[in-house]
């Protein structure tokens, strides 16, 4: 069983839960944060340097650089799960190896400004397609092959609302423990 301290550390803002009803105004409130993400992690990192970029947010864990092209892939990747759900029958969907890819040449080395930058106009894009979908494309899902479970497009909302402000907190409350901030 995890100590209360990793716990803390590893979801700062607690595990994702969804909501037993997924209201229009929910759903709305995490399309909206989904959109101020890029801006906010920008803001959050800009001023770090090498040394801190390199720093993992809890021991153990992924360094800030990680963190950030971590986000970038996994809502990469959640941007064409929405297509494949709104385009293909129940979709059934490719999983990625998030550690492995994490620990690529790329995101352990490339400049930050990359995922930054892509982050901005993928989430741009995302939240284009999401402020136009109707009742019906919300129902819509996919298959996950890890654990065959059907997800909705407004779960995958959620779920990715969610995503980005965990893994901001993990950098934020770096920040914030260093005295960065």
């Amino acid at each position: 069983m995890e100590n209360t301290e990793l716990k803390k550390l590893k979801y700062p803002i607690g595990k994702f839960n969804l909501p037993d009803e997924i209201t229009q105004e929910h759903l709305q409130a995490c399309i909206d944060e989904l959109e101020e993400l890029p801006g906010k992690l920008e803001a959050l990192v800009k001023d770090l340097n090498e040394t801190q970029l390199e720093t993992p947010y809890r021991q153990g864990g992924w360094t800030v650089r990680q963190v950030i092209h971590h986000i970038a892939d996994s809502h990469h990747h959640s941007y064409t799960r929405f297509k494949w759900a709104l385009t293909e029958n129940k979709a059934f969907i490719k999983a990625y190896e998030e550690k492995d890819w994490s620990n690529l040449f790329d995101a352990r080395t490339a400049p930050i400004q990359l995922s930054l930058t892509y982050l901005k106009a993928l989430h741009v894009k995302m939240v284009y397609l999401l402020r136009g979908l109707s009742s019906s494309d919300l129902k819509q899902c996919y298959t996950h092959p890890d654990d065959m479970a059907e997800v909705t497009v407004e779960e995958n909302i959620c779920k990715y609302a969610w995503h980005g402000n965990h893994h901001y907190a993990h950098i934020e409350n770096l920040l914030k423990s260093q005295g960065w901030k």
